[in-house]
């Protein structure tokens, strides 16, 4: 089974999550064939030369996985789009584009984050962000300056998700036609939104994968026919 997780926003002011992580992987690599992080898989990342503890422990972590025959592919999201290929070579792991075809193209993978698109805020933000000349300006800041920006952004994120939450119900429509018609899959995955769940679609079904702030691991196991997603204490069953 290919395995599908996101939003686990470790940190290291929250070690129960990571250890949580490595009970799940204790407890399901057996049956995978490979495992997709869909993006937000740390809270923050400020740069692959980040040398906390915790970076150390997950690399250590995924590179166990990979060394056992179970590949790790890692898409990144709107809180970790910052990391690169030295860390993801560090864990072993592959970086994906931010969209991905899969299973001979019934499925398509996405973060979710550019779905949003009534949250002009965000979408403002992510386009300054992504731009790889403001990447690389903010990479050659010392260590301590990214850490004090990542942690005011991280504070303004929260407080605009909350107002969010009253104002824009989830992913906009209209995007994920438009992905359906760039991408002709029935099924598309994607993380972002904490709104776990099987949701129809005009064109096929749209997957959201859990987060992982109730105290259990959410994710979606998923083969040649079709899935199961395990969530907040509840499962679904779908065919692709």
């Amino acid at each position: 089974m290919k395995y599908f997780i996101s939003d686990l926003h470790l940190s290291e002011s929250e070690p129960a999550l990571t250890e949580l992580f490595f009970n799940f992987l204790a407890e399901h690599a057996p049956q995978m064939r490979a495992l997709y992080i869909l993006g937000d898989f740390f809270d923050a990342w400020i740069g692959d030369d980040e040398d906390r503890p915790l970076a150390q422990n997950i690399a250590a972590a995924l590179q166990q996985l990979v060394n056992a025959g179970r590949p790790v592919f890692f898409m990144h999201g709107n809180r970790d789009f910052l990391l690169g290929l030295a860390y993801a070579e560090r864990c072993g792991m592959v970086l994906l584009p931010e969209i991905l075809p899969l299973n001979d193209a019934k499925v398509v993978l996405c973060h979710g984050d550019h779905l949003c698109t009534q949250d002009f805020a965000y979408q403002s933000f992510r386009a300054q962000v992504r731009n790889p000349q403001w990447q690389a300006q903010f990479l050659a800041q010392q260590i301590a300056a990214r850490r004090a920006f990542a942690e005011q952004a991280r504070a303004q994120s929260q407080a605009h998700q909350q107002e969010l939450m009253a104002t824009i119900a989830d992913v906009d429509a209209d995007a994920v036609i438009e992905l359906h018609h760039a991408h002709p899959a029935r099924t598309v995955i994607h993380g972002h939104t904490h709104r776990p769940g099987v949701h129809q679609t005009i064109h096929g079904q749209r997957i959201v994968l859990g987060d992982w702030h109730n105290g259990e691991p959410s994710w979606l196991s998923l083969d040649d026919s079709g899935g199961v997603l395990v969530a907040h204490g509840q499962s679904w069953r779908f065919a692709i």
